[in-house]
């Protein structure tokens, strides 16, 4: 959105690129350089991560993520776990109902 806005005051307003940028709040550099499509970096993730879940459904997200370790992938954690929760399958942990101490 910000580079449509720094877009329309190049073109219709006459500003300079850079008082534009300033103006949109965007650097020169994110309006030089053209967007990245995320799924297209993400893809072997996604396929990763669905099949470690097509074989263990109730893996939480560490316990997939240090398998993928084990099989020689080098993603950043946080990357992973961004792909993870896209995917929706970050679930509710079931925890154990505990009756209450006895008085």
């Amino acid at each position: 959105m910000r580079r449509a806005v720094v877009a329309i005051l190049v073109e219709e307003h006459e500003q300079s690129v850079r008082q534009a940028c300033v103006i949109a709040g965007l650097s020169r550099t994110a309006y030089s350089r053209p967007p990245r499509a995320s799924v297209d970096a993400d893809a072997p993730i996604i396929a990763a991560l669905t099949a470690l879940i097509a074989q263990e459904g109730r893996w939480g997200f560490w316990k997939c993520f240090d398998r993928l370790r084990a099989l020689g992938h080098s993603w950043n954690h946080k990357r992973v776990y961004r792909v993870y929760c896209a995917l929706k399958l970050n679930h509710v942990r079931r925890t154990k109902k505990r009756a209450p101490p006895r008085t």
